[in-house]
């Protein structure tokens, strides 16, 4: 699918429990407006998360999942439907759901690898996808800190789960290299500021930053998220980041504009 460079992803978790903004918007009214907002600040695509993968937080079950993913895809369907709407799952059958109602991308932190089902459901039915790096399960993935060559590791990972969809004839792909997730603090650091040396078949990067531990844990509690989320959004966007996943939309268009501006 097109999207404009760089694209920004506005997140919207109608979940109680996600790590920056869990109950905010989990219900349908509150999600609405904040999709609303998110729109009118330049939001290229809306990312809707029913399932938080917080460290020691349990998992919803599928059926948790659907009930709260469905009405606000439905509404913003209804009442935005220009709008390009991408689901935050790595469950196939929540992903099916989602795309009968309209979604326009999956994404999925596991990259195909805690649902084994969800590889051949996107490339036999040709939906964008979004392939981010994970390792170990749900529950166990954030036990990991990898480390040593990560470009590599992530390379051979993107190499593994494209060559399944690539065997459907299928390359609307998007990766995300999971900073964040199960990685040292160095290894996400390097991830930011080396994206071509995993970027694979020329396929749009994501990078998802906002707000995430790895800022505090360099600078400390005292740290300001936003300004810190701006500062390494603009590295991705300087190594090449195709798309930024955020919190706060506004932050990122200024950005975003701003970048463009001086790159002429």
């Amino acid at each position: 699918m097109k999207l404009p460079f760089p694209a920004i992803m506005g997140i919207l978790n109608v979940t109680p429990d996600s790590f920056s903004d869990g109950g905010k918007y989990n219900e349908v009214d509150s999600a609405l407006k904040h999709c609303e907002e998110m729109l009118q600040q330049g939001a290229d695509i809306i990312d809707i998360g029913g399932c938080s993968t917080r460290p020691n937080n349990p998992i919803a079950t599928e059926q948790e999942e659907l009930q709260r993913v469905i009405p606000t895809l439905k509404a913003i369907k209804k009442h935005f439907p220009e709008a390009t709407v991408s689901i935050d799952t790595f469950r196939k059958n929540v992903a099916e759901a989602c795309v009968n109602e309209g979604a326009d991308i999956i994404n999925d932190i596991s990259g195909g690898l805690f649902d084994l089902e969800m590889l051949p459901y996107i490339g036999e039915n040709r939906i964008p996808y979004i392939l981010m790096h994970c390792v170990g399960t749900p529950e166990t993935m954030h036990q990991y800190s990898l480390g040593g060559d990560i470009h590599q590791t992530v390379m051979d990972f993107f190499q593994q789960q494209c060559a399944m969809l690539e065997a459907y004839g299928y390359t609307d792909i998007i990766l995300d290299p999971g900073i964040g997730f199960g990685k040292s603090l160095e290894a996400n650091y390097a991830l930011l500021s080396h994206l071509d040396r995993y970027r694979y078949h020329d396929y749009p990067i994501l990078i998802g930053i906002s707000r995430k531990s790895m800022i505090r844990k360099l600078l400390g509690d005292q740290a300001d998220p936003e300004n810190c989320t701006t500062v390494l959004n603009s590295i991705a966007l300087l190594h090449g980041a195709d798309i930024l996943r955020v919190h706060n939309v506004k932050n990122a268009v200024e950005l975003k504009k701003t970048f463009i501006f001086a790159q002429q």
